[in-house]
């Protein structure tokens, strides 16, 4: 495909329909064409005519009467000149497809209201000189002269007024036509200086050298004025009687570059106006944006570290997170609380500058409107609240969970010791455990007193076992205890736990078969050791529940209040009063042992100094009662340091309750007390803003004791205390209600300078102010600073408006509901008040008058160049403008052509017009 035919499919322009057309001039006659001078007149202009308007499209023609035999670059130039697309253009190149294309470009020129009287496209096609030329002087008299039009005089005898009129002023200059009256070039050079005096010095023009005012007319409209040279000095100077058609097409030329120079100061004067508003706006909202993505920014990457939940294994590691987190409480919010109540602020003043404006309202990027901004502020609150409670509870259960795996190991330990102890069969032969013993068969081969000491000795170890069921109980509770609690060692808990009931259950097993065993020989021995068995009996019992003493004693416990270690206390106190009937539970069984030496001694029996039945031995019991009688007072000991602790942290509860107890309520009042100045306040605006500023002065002066109330939270969490009977207030409701407090009284604050900026917009009096805040506070029956749909209606009402409870009047208040409660919230500010009140009286520009001045600034065209900006234009709003336009996209403009339409509509808020 070539580079017509690609060109041939740019976009096309709508354009108003013309329904008449005037009729081919009369004086036009064809044979006059073969005059040679006005031929090379005529070719030379309108080739040059020609290629003004195909340039736009990227291409030219070199020899009018060839280039355009084919239709493609003829219907080009209607397309181009028209700003209308013709029928797609056939592609072949034989000689019907060639006049087929040249068809359709007469069909176009015909629907425009012009008679084409003896042009067929055969003629055009075989390149006929006289036919082609009298083709583009038609296309140049309907596309070029027709529109021009001078005090009801149009065509011709309009552009010829025109000139007269501009050129009137200059000596040696009267244009009665368009042939001769040309020919020294000083009407031309008129011209120009007329419309650009700082091009042609028209003073130092001579009218005896016409060729050289011809060609310096030719060189400054080629070089400064975009009109290419059409004509040639020489041919002017030498041709008695110039070609008139070549004269009118070049002069054309003049009056559309010229005809919207008075219109261009006064369009670039609005234009600059519009745009310096813009600019500052823009600043606003591109500040806005900037402060909105820094602050979801670190919302964005706060809230994942304030979600993570992952625990850790050691209570250090969990204190540090705690550190950490006050540290982003005291530290790295704060700031971020001061952005989020500047961002609104800004919003709000932007917002009234683009009501005061007429500029559509400010629409931020997707996701950073206000109310996204107090969307993620209220999740990053809701985290934050959910991440504290995490911490506090996740460090409860690590000081549980550290206090279960140590008396899981305790009572592991003391079980796998009894498990393992040895247990003696007789003096020669030692079983290193229970299992072990049960496992023997020693019974085979034992004497009666043999079989008699194992059977008691058997009794003995079930008494043994059963005390030791408690224990193993115990073990399994806890090990389920720590998986619940999801211990970071469970495998090896679970593992060891696991064990114990296994070889507990065997113990079991083993146990019960050796009874079976026993009792099977039992009947054959007839007498046992009395003294011995009662010994065993009482000993085992005895040495268990000093076992379970001592395990009390040095239990391990964690309490929260001064009522939970009176609670052990009591116990412990309980405890101590049981030790004397356990002393002589212990001198009863060691009486047993006494009396067992008294009758060996008697009947000089030679004892083994062995149990039979038990293990234990008299210097075992005394051990452990000695053992339990020394752990007695290191208990206390622990119970009472505990109290010293437990009666710290009382007093730092009501440290901490005394303090939140009067700044809760000073906070509250305070609230209170804004909703009222704002509703109450008096006197000028700015007397006003003083006002609230030195109340929110005094209320920053406030914060060193919300800083001594974080201290005393500080120590209390330090000290692991989660609860405080003595106040309702915690700290997280201190903090967010000081949070709110600053950004109420500073909201405050942003109302009346934004009153101030409507005042000083509207150029309202201050007594206006008053009388609308008069109105406002009369019918603000609930004193919140707000009204409600009936009572703004009854004001209005009373200040004239006529909204009676009919259909006119109901659509009327309908109407102004809508303009002062956008968002439906079912109340009306004062701020929206004031807006209301005084939004119908500004002067404001619109997008079509924008549009408008553009249009003249780029001479009617549908583009405008970065060289007519500049040349228009303030250099600042010309750079503006070229840096915010965009590349226009059809296909009749320059390369580099920008799209002032799209930009002007944009400027409003609006779509392409």
């Amino acid at each position: 495909m070539t580079a017509v035919e690609t060109q041939i499919s740019y976009n096309s322009y709508t354009i108003q329909h013309e329904e008449q057309y005037m009729t081919q001039e009369d004086d036009w006659d064809r044979d006059l064409l073969l005059d040679p001078a006005w031929e090379k007149q005529q070719r030379k202009t309108f080739t040059a005519w020609c290629n003004s308007h195909l340039r736009k499209a990227g291409t030219q023609i070199e020899n009018i009467e060839e280039d355009f035999r084919n239709g493609l670059k003829l219907m080009l130039l209607l397309e181009v000149i028209s700003g209308e697309r013709l029928p797609k253009p056939d592609k072949g190149k034989m000689r019907f497809h060639k006049i087929a294309n040249v068809n359709k470009a007469l069909d176009f020129i015909c629907s425009k209201g012009v008679k084409l009287v003896s042009i067929g496209a055969e003629e055009i096609v075989d390149g006929n000189v006289k036919m082609t030329l009298g083709m583009i002087w038609t296309i140049i008299l309907r596309f070029a002269i027709q529109d021009i039009s001078v005090e009801e005089t149009s065509a011709k005898e309009g552009l010829l007024l025109w000139c007269q009129r501009k050129t009137a002023p200059y000596r040696n200059v009267n244009v009665q036509n368009f042939h001769i009256s040309w020919k020294d070039g000083l009407a031309l050079c008129a011209l120009i200086h007329r419309h650009r005096p700082d091009l042609i010095d028209y003073s130092k023009l001579r009218k005896d050298d016409p060729i050289g005012n011809l060609n310096t007319a030719f060189e400054v409209a080629e070089k400064f004025l975009d009109i290419p040279k059409m004509l040639d000095a020489e041919d002017i100077v030498n041709t008695p009687k110039p070609d008139e058609k070549a004269i009118m097409t070049y002069v054309s030329c003049f009056y559309h570059a010229f005809a919207g120079a008075e219109q261009a100061e006064t369009a670039a004067n609005r234009i600059c106006k519009v745009l310096a508003v813009n600019q500052e706006n823009e600043k606003l909202m591109e500040e806005y944006e900037k402060l909105a993505s820094e602050l979801l920014e670190w919302i964005r990457r706060t809230i994942p570290w304030l979600e993570n939940r992952a625990a850790e294994q050691t209570m250090r590691a969990m204190q540090q997170k705690l550190e950490d987190f006050r540290d982003y409480r005291r530290v790295h919010k704060p700031p971020r609380v001061q952005e989020k109540c500047q961002l609104e602020i800004n919003f709000n003043t932007l917002q009234t500058k683009l009501r005061l404006s007429n500029r559509p309202a400010f629409m931020p990027s997707e996701g950073k409107m206000v109310s996204d901004i107090a969307n993620a502020w209220k999740g990053l609150e809701q985290v934050e609240k959910g991440y504290e409670e995490w911490l506090l509870t996740e460090i409860r259960r690590l000081e549980r969970l550290d206090h279960l795996a140590e008396k899981f190991k305790q009572k592991c330990s003391l079980h796998e010791n009894w498990t393992s102890a040895d247990l003696c069969v007789c003096v020669c032969v030692c079983v290193p455990g229970k299992e072990e013993l049960l496992s023997q068969k020693d019974y085979e081969s034992a004497s009666l007193m043999e079989i008699r000491a194992l059977m008691r000795k058997h009794e003995a170890f079930e008494s043994d076992l059963a005390a030791h069921q408690d224990r193993v109980e115990q073990i399994a509770a806890i090990a389920q205890e720590l998986n619940e609690l999801d211990y970071h060692d469970a495998a090896t808990v679970n593992g060891r736990c696991q064990g114990i009931c296994d070889q507990w259950d065997n113990l079991g097993t083993l146990t019960q078969k050796r009874r079976d065993s026993l009792e099977r020989v039992e009947k054959l021995w007839e007498t046992i050791d009395q003294l011995y068995l009662e010994f065993a009996k009482r000993a085992a019992p005895f040495n268990n529940w000093m076992d379970g003493a001592m395990e009390d004693l040095q239990d391990m416990f964690i309490v929260h209040s001064i009522e939970e270690i009176q609670s052990l206390i009591t116990a412990h106190d309980q405890f101590k009063a049981t030790l004397p009937e356990a002393d002589k539970e212990r001198m009863a069984t060691m009486g047993i042992q006494n009396e067992i030496l008294k009758i060996a001694q008697t009947y000089g029996i030679k004892l083994s100094g062995i149990n039979p039945y038990t293990n234990l031995s008299p210097q075992d019991i005394s051990n452990k009662w000695d053992a339990v009688k020394h752990l007695v007072p290191l208990r206390d000991q622990m119970l009472q340091e505990e109290v010293a602790r437990q009666q710290a942290n009382e007093r730092l509860r009501r440290q901490f309750a005394a303090q939140a107890n009067i700044i809760g309520p000073w906070i509250q009042t305070k609230m209170e007390e804004i909703g009222h100045v704002s509703v109450d306040i008096a006197g000028s605006l700015e007397e006003q803003m003083n006002n609230l500023k030195q109340y929110e002065q005094n209320i920053i002066n406030y914060k060193s004791n919300i800083d001594k109330l974080e201290g005393d939270h500080q120590l209390s969490q330090e000290s692991l205390i989660f609860d405080n009977k003595h106040t309702n207030y915690t700290m997280e409701h201190i903090r967010v209600g000081w949070e709110q407090l600053l950004t109420t009284i500073a909201r405050t604050i942003n109302e009346v300078e934004n009153q101030i900026l409507t005042r000083d917009a509207k150029g309202i009096s201050q007594e206006q102010l008053n009388e609308f805040r008069a109105s406002f506070n009369h019918f603000d029956r609930k004193r919140n600073g707000m009204m409600d749909p009936d009572d703004f209606r009854a004001c209005l009402i009373s200040m004239g408006y006529d909204l009676v409870n009919t259909n006119k009047g109901e659509v009327e208040f309908a109407r102004i509901m809508t303009l002062v409660d956008s968002n439906n919230t079912g109340v009306v500010t004062f701020q929206a008040f004031i807006d209301f009140m005084t939004r119908e009286t500004a002067e404001t520009d619109t997008a079509e008058q924008v549009m408008a001045s553009f249009k003249i600034l780029a001479s009617d065209k549908s583009y405008i160049t970065v060289d007519e900006l500049r040349r228009e234009l303030p250099p600042e709003q010309a750079e503006y403008c070229i840096s915010r336009m965009t590349r226009y996209i059809g296909a009749d403009g320059p390369a580099g052509a920008l799209d002032y339409i799209s930009f002007s509509s944009a400027l409003y808020g609006e779509s392409d017009l």
